[in-house]
């Protein structure tokens, strides 16, 4: 069947994160709403979404989460709605190898999709309610067809949590960083002396910032492998308190601000108090994809630039890492 693309005044909401597509989820399983799941299956060649990328439509036509860059999603999204109406699974191909000669993809490649009317409730709750407290979740599609593209007949996906970043300063900078991580999705936490820079981010922080009064305070800071840490002040006094913390924890990425002569002196101070130089190597500094900068909205993005580089992956390691512990697991 060629389904025909038609303008719709439907609202779509671009979500990148799994979790934030699985928060919509769940929402409608709560209040009992209909909806179809759509789970990116396969791609070729290039493409703005990963293997395993997810969104959801409701029986009133709003999608959470996208599929493309813009160019097909109104077509996916009526094509869920069929799927709905009928109450059968699709799965769909654009771009090389379509039927849908119309509909075309400038990136080149080809992208699969599986659009599922009754995708497994309880897994999609679950695999929520996992990300919400960061650990990773596992979803296993089925998107097996006699009619549609060659996909294998099942699709395991393990989702990371989102990227967790802590930020500890004062000043502009602390105050742009956390605006501009905030606007790119992370869920961010602070901490100062200072009190008007909390008030000032508060709104950013996914929990109320915390007011530190005292360098003997800051003892425990809660981060795992997906969380992030940047210490952003220019008087660096409070530094080897948060960073000896840090380093104490799993986190994927500990950076701190400062000039190259800084970040010297600040490695120094740090092994005059026992830090091991594995720890003091794990230290990004001074932070910044960008050297040399001068204005606080730009530091911060080139800061955030870096962190998003140590935490990007590839889907298909995940999956295949996850495999591999399963046959693992089993074997034991």
């Amino acid at each position: 069947m060629c389904w025909m693309p038609r303008r719709l005044d439907n609202h779509i909401t671009y979500q990148d994160h799994a979790v934030d597509v699985l928060a919509q989820v769940a929402a409608y399983i709560r209040t009992g709403q209909r909806f179809v799941l759509i789970t990116s299956v396969d791609i070729k060649g290039g493409s703005a979404r990963d293997v395993g990328s997810l969104a959801v439509v409701a029986d009133t036509g709003e999608m959470t989460g996208y599929m493309s860059n813009g160019c097909i999603d109104q077509d996916i999204l009526l094509q869920a709605l069929d799927c709905l109406a009928v109450g059968t699974a699709r799965l769909l191909r654009y771009g090389d190898g379509s039927p849908f000669h119309d509909l075309t993809l400038p990136c080149g490649g080809a992208l699969s999709v599986w659009i599922d009317p009754a995708p497994d409730k309880a897994a999609l709750v679950a695999a929520y309610e996992a990300l919400l407290v960061r650990t990773p979740a596992t979803l296993i599609f089925y998107p097996a067809s006699q009619t549609g593209p060659a996909v294998p007949a099942a699709i395991t996906i393990v989702y990371q949590p989102k990227v967790a970043l802590t930020l500890a300063g004062r000043g502009a900078i602390f105050r742009a960083t956390a605006k501009v991580a905030n606007a790119i999705g992370f869920d961010v936490t602070g901490f100062s002396p200072d009190m008007d820079d909390l008030m000032a981010v508060t709104a950013y922080c996914k929990v109320p910032p915390t007011h530190v009064t005292s360098r003997n305070s800051i003892t425990n800071l809660n981060l795992d492998q997906t969380s992030g840490f940047i210490t952003l002040f220019h008087d660096h006094d409070w530094e080897p308190a948060f960073l000896v913390a840090a380093l104490a924890t799993t986190a994927g990425f500990v950076g701190a601000l400062g000039s190259q002569r800084t970040h010297a002196a600040r490695l120094a101070q740090l092994a005059d108090i026992g830090v091991s130089d594995r720890n003091q190597q794990r230290i990004r500094g001074p932070i910044g994809l960008v050297p040399s900068l001068r204005n606080a909205d730009l530091i911060a993005v080139s800061a955030l630039a870096e962190v998003a580089q140590a935490f990007a992956y590839d889907q298909q390691v995940v999956v295949e890492a996850h495999q591999a512990y399963q046959t693992a697991q089993m074997s034991v």
